[in-house]
């Protein structure tokens, strides 16, 4: 994985361009910390910064096509992902009379554009975000994989625009404003959803995952190149659970397969539920000649203990790791770090944002720094649940038949995050952003083009409902959390469950087959039947941990008092005044479930985005 920068002007670049260029790729640095580069002509700038996974020495970029001096390039490639089908793609176009002078994916992507155009995108397996320059044409091209797993920022002004992996690196170029405007603040209000193509930042989007942007002096046209709507309301011939079964385990035995290359080392998360013990335990069945190493999460107050939700999942990963043969280690991390100012410093700062969900931000970005030491790429067993149905709210009457996104739904199904953001914020901004009337717009345009078959039995057509919603506005924002956290260490992350093969697959199946035998996820369950021990395969979806240390409250207290001592401009413009009394918010916050200390984990992450970014938030 990679961090990609650069900008179009066809007014000129200007003659500070590789000065602002290694500005904007030093904003990224730790998106790749093996190398870094930049291509410059007189109306584009492309940048680069590279983390080596395949084909270690070679394959520095920007790179060119034809191989011969810049002045002669009809293409110029900055590239941010992994391109699984690479092999494949390399022997097709030899076979074409193309010849390589690097053995990674990346010459692959820039010979495959070279070939046919923006068809090739049509052909990749993988995860990538990505620009190509065409001098012949003098347009760019921004391109993201089907699920937006990799992000992709741009910020259009009339004849310029310029682009990057984060915003950071947006923001990083000299007009660019760093500002939040009213829809701005209604996104970060509302931080349980990703809304598409969206980004807080002023005049700051992202491209839309399946999609291409093109942009010349004629302007900006974008282009759909997948579309999961196609496969939610596909309605083939009811296909028995158990062949459904032997699908799904083919595809992700490929997948996992095509996502264990690389030439550096590589690991797994094996929390103990079933996604990541399934995933772990294909690619453990690998040919690779040793065993596949796998980590799991725990807490120093829970390390002894049995009965804390982290403790369990640290015994079952163990009962999984036993089981299907991986190197395990445990990873306990302590705390009082869990609580340091500046370790929430460090999750925001990978955010750009201040959404995030307090120690549960904070765990996994120590975590990733820990696993960087062991390995370079790690697989997860992400988006599972949005597109199998595995979570609570799929299955909870009252988030099922709310008028709105079932995980935002005033019901228990996902611990009232949603009413708890909105209890924190001043009434009078709440009024002046139209928050209920913005949700129901959103809700509404979320579900348009959805042409379900009439014959279609309601209960049938409403799972399919949430399965759209969840994979369009609920993994988008926990792609970008993985993506930020993991790579603010280096760490390539990668999800086999967002392999669009895999996905198309299994959201044209019926919710009967989702469950079936009456689990949820039942269909993995029995593509896994013969991988993992039955406490496992048979365990009940368990959300990712939260420290239950309780020094780690009385450290958010402290953290509290001492930020409210002195908060920073802007801050009790978005809270209510009560929620600012570090006493008041510490002991109304201690007792929920699902995320603890919530309310003041929100308050301490505006106050670090708002020190750190001086954003300009203009509310009329």
């Amino acid at each position: 994985m990679c961090g990609i920068a650069g900008w179009i002007d066809y007014a000129g670049v200007g003659p500070d361009a590789e000065i602002i260029a290694e500005r904007m790729n030093g904003a990224q640095y730790h998106r790749g910390p093996d190398g870094g580069g930049t291509w410059l002509s007189r109306f584009a700038v492309l940048a680069h910064r590279r983390l080596a996974v395949i084909d270690v020495q070679n394959g520095a970029q920007p790179m060119a096509f034809p191989g011969t001096p810049d002045s002669e390039a009809r293409l110029v490639l900055t590239y941010n992902g992994e391109l699984y089908n690479y092999r494949e793609l390399r022997k097709e176009l030899e076979a074409r009379g193309h010849r390589f002078r690097t053995a990674g994916d990346t010459e692959v992507v820039l010979t495959a554009w070279a070939e046919w155009g923006p068809k090739a995108v049509e052909r990749f397996n993988g995860i990538f975000a990505f620009a190509v320059w065409d001098a012949e044409d003098r347009a760019l091209w921004l391109v993201r994989d089907h699920l937006g797993v990799k992000p992709l920022h741009y910020h259009r002004d009339g004849g310029r625009l310029v682009f990057g992996s984060e915003a950071k690196a947006v923001l990083a170029h000299p007009e660019v404003e760093t500002a939040v405007d009213e829809d701005g603040l209604r996104q970060l209000a509302l931080p349980l959803l990703k809304f598409p193509g969206a980004n807080p930042y002023a005049g700051v989007a992202e491209v839309l995952p399946g999609h291409l942007l093109r942009f010349s002096a004629d302007g900006v046209r974008t282009v759909r190149y997948w579309d999961i709507r196609e496969h939610v309301v596909r309605q083939e011939p009811e296909e028995a659970p158990e062949a459904a079964a032997e699908r799904l385990r083919e595809l992700l035995q490929d997948t996992v397969a095509r996502q264990t290359i690389a030439d550096v080392p590589l690991c797994t998360f094996l929390s103990g539920g079933l996604d990541s013990s399934v995933v772990t335990a294909i690619a453990n069945r690998l040919p690779r000649g040793r065993a596949v190493n796998s980590f799991s999460v725990d807490f120093t107050d829970a390390a002894g203990s049995a009965d804390s939700r982290s403790a369990l999942d640290r015994l079952h990963a163990r009962e999984a790791a036993e089981h299907i043969g991986s190197e395990h280690a445990n990873i306990v991390l302590d705390s009082a770090l869990l609580a340091d100012g500046g370790v929430r410093d460090g999750a925001v700062a990978a955010r750009d944002l201040p959404n995030g969900f307090g120690d549960l931000d904070t765990s996994l970005l120590l975590l990733c720094r820990e696993i960087r030491r062991h390995a370079t790429v790690a697989l997860s067993g992400e988006a599972a649940d949005e597109i199998l149905g595995g979570y609570l709210w799929f299955h909870e009457p009252r988030a099922v038949q709310a008028r709105t996104f079932p995980w935002i739904a005033d019901s228990p199904a996902h611990g009232y995050l949603h009413q708890r953001v909105l209890a924190t914020l001043d009434p009078g901004l709440v009024r002046r952003l139209r928050l209920e009337e913005y949700l129901h717009d959103t809700y509404s345009s979320a579900l348009a083009g959805l042409d379900f078959d009439p014959g279609i039995a309601p209960e049938e057509r409403r799972h399919r409902e949430i399965i759209h919603l969840a994979v369009t506005y609920f993994l988008p924002m926990l792609l970008d959390r993985n993506d930020r956290l993991s790579m603010s260490s280096g760490l390539e992350v990668r999800v086999p469950f967002c392999d669009h093969r895999v996905v198309e697959h299994v959201v044209a199946l019926s919710s009967g087959t989702h469950n079936a035998g009456g689990r949820e996820k039942g269909v993995l369950r029995d593509a896994a039947s013969d991988l993992l021990p039955a406490g496992v395969l048979e365990r009940k979806k368990s959300p990712y941990p939260t420290t239950p240390d309780p020094d780690y409250s009385r450290n958010l207290g402290k953290n509290l008092s001492e930020v409210l001592s002195d908060p920073p401009d802007g801050l009790a413009d978005i809270f209510k005044a009560e929620m600012l009394d570090p006493e008041r918010i510490t002991d109304s916050a201690r007792s929920h479930g699902l995320v603890s200390n919530f309310e003041g984990e929100v308050i301490l992450n505006f106050a670090s985005w708002m020190r750190q970014y001086r954003p300009r938030i203009a509310v009329h």
